[in-house]
């Protein structure tokens, strides 16, 4: 099941229910944009718990694969609490009973179920000796990095539909910089620094309409938001 670029009509809680149908080519889609926006913290919280990297490869595609079969997305709903905290728990449960990395190649039938690119996935999940973080923690502040990720993506992919893109490179440092500097922008890319300024609170504004977008997408009402939202940033902070 390739990424999905399909840009979905459902938000909240309707994406997962649409996921559980399994009924519909929109209902893949969901399915498919849904594992694929939380394989990362996934794996990343597989990792903590076994010996190797290989292991968690499987123990990953061996639990999408147990997902699918088992359709678990249809047990999903607002009232058991967050999706993300639906899926670790279902993962959990999944490696309690899967020990050994033969198990899980058994359960993922010896074929990748996802195409999840596991090596571009390690360079950034660097587990330090030191490290103190529990598996719940790495898997909380994975989903935040994923979310973050695949705004930034989407914001780019708008601006480069808008043949902007030379625009974009030079303002989304104004996204993670305090001290990025409106004035070096400006004799950059030819603009006064006031059309800078205009154009990175729009940058801005639009970033913000897009996180709450995606965090909108497995949750049901608008205080549900806020606090994924705030969760997000105390995910990035631990």
């Amino acid at each position: 099941m390739a990424g999905s670029s399909y840009e979905f009509a459902t938000t909240r809680w309707s994406l997962v229910a649409s996921a559980g149908r399994r009924t519909s080519a929109e209902a893949e889609e969901a399915l498919a944009f849904l594992c694929q926006r939380y394989w990362k913290p996934l794996y990343a919280y597989a990792r903590r718990h076994v010996s190797n990297n290989e292991e968690a490869r499987d123990l990953t595609q061996g639990f999408f694969a147990r997902l699918l079969e088992k359709n678990t997305f249809a047990l999903a709903e607002p009232g058991r609490g967050r999706f993300r905290a639906f899926l670790l728990t279902a993962l959990k449960h999944f490696l309690l009973n899967e020990r050994d990395k033969a198990a899980a190649q058994k359960q993922g039938g010896g074929r990748p179920i996802l195409s999840l690119d596991f090596d571009k996935a390690d360079s950034t999940l660097r587990f330090e000796p030191a490290d103190e973080r529990t598996p719940e923690k790495l898997f909380d502040r994975q989903w935040a990095l994923t979310v973050l990720e695949q705004v930034m993506n989407q914001l780019e992919a708008e601006y480069r539909e808008q043949k902007k893109t030379a625009l974009f490179e030079h303002l989304k440092s104004f996204l993670i910089e305090k001290t990025a500097s409106h004035a070096a922008a400006a004799a950059t890319l030819g603009m006064t620094e006031g059309a800078v300024r205009a154009a990175a609170h729009r940058l801005r504004k639009r970033y913000r309409e897009l996180l709450r977008e995606e965090v909108a997408r497995t949750v049901e009402t608008e205080d549900e938001v806020e606090d994924e939202l705030r969760q997000l940033l105390l995910s990035l902070q631990s």
